[in-house]
């Protein structure tokens, strides 16, 4: 658990340019590489294995800086999507590549060493079935 705080400080260091936490973050990334830029909170909380609540407050501050906006399902009328927006998606994509450039919080560690913590963290994954089957995932662990 200390180590996940610890990256966690660090990953949020990198963010801070961008105004963004971990949490919005993640959620923008979500809305970046859905299939049309736009997924239901509630969807988004399933995804993100977080409360309604959660999402709801993640999303407001989203939209309040430009990345994301509220739009109405195109076929459901009961349904809003967050969709991600144009400032959102160039803010995520730069803030991807900063946080890659940084390792994911671990400079200085070699890519065997990273290949070695995600062989076993991928493998506590596995054993809690934490994978959706026919989705490759492999990178994600």
């Amino acid at each position: 658990m200390r180590v996940q705080q610890i990256l966690l400080r660090r990953l949020e260091d990198t963010l801070k340019p961008y105004d963004l936490t971990f949490a919005r973050f993640e959620a923008l990334l979500l809305l970046l590489f859905s299939q049309h830029g736009s997924l239901p909170l509630g969807k988004m909380g399933e995804r993100l294995l977080v409360h309604s609540t959660s999402v709801t407050s993640t999303v407001d501050r989203l939209e309040r800086q430009g990345y994301v906006q509220r739009v109405a399902h195109p076929t459901d009328r009961r349904v809003i999507l967050a969709q991600i927006t144009e400032l959102g998606r160039t803010t995520a994509l730069e803030a991807t590549e900063k946080v890659g450039a940084d390792h994911f919080g671990l400079p200085g560690w070699s890519r065997a060493d990273l290949a070695s913590l995600s062989g076993l963290l991928r493998r506590i994954r596995e054993e809690n079935a934490d994978f959706v089957e026919g989705r490759r995932d492999a990178e994600s662990s």
